[in-house]
């Protein structure tokens, strides 16, 4: 099992920018593939980008041009650069090993509001 701390949340303006870092435990970070996810009050989690251990990046198209994922293997951690932020970004954001096995961090409160 693999512990995953995520950091960085909080609330920010408009059109403000906000990273969220995810630290993980153990000694398989770089061979794993990662992801942030997100859920709004009221909606289901979805997926909001995926990275996997060649670097190799996907992004939801609402967030695509605005997020960057990123990852630094000898920190074990896995990054999201949020810019242009919008109202309808506010949810809270889990981070999430893919694979080799799944598991979820506790996950971060992200609000935009002015």
């Amino acid at each position: 099992q693999v512990k995953l701390v995520e950091s960085g949340g909080g609330l920010v303006q408009p059109g403000g920018s906000l990273r969220l870092s995810c630290a993980a435990s153990g000694n398989t970070f770089s061979s794993a593939a990662m992801g942030w996810y997100r859920q709004a009050p009221g909606k289901q989690r979805e997926m909001v980008a995926w990275i996997n251990s060649g670097g190799t990046t996907n992004y939801a198209n609402s967030v695509k041009g605005r997020f960057t994922i990123s990852r630094d293997n000898a920190k074990n951690t896995v990054y999201l650069q949020k810019n242009s932020l919008k109202p309808e970004d506010t949810a809270v954001y889990y981070c999430k090993q893919l694979f080799p096995f799944t598991s979820w961090g506790q996950g971060t409160q992200v609000t935009v509001s002015s």
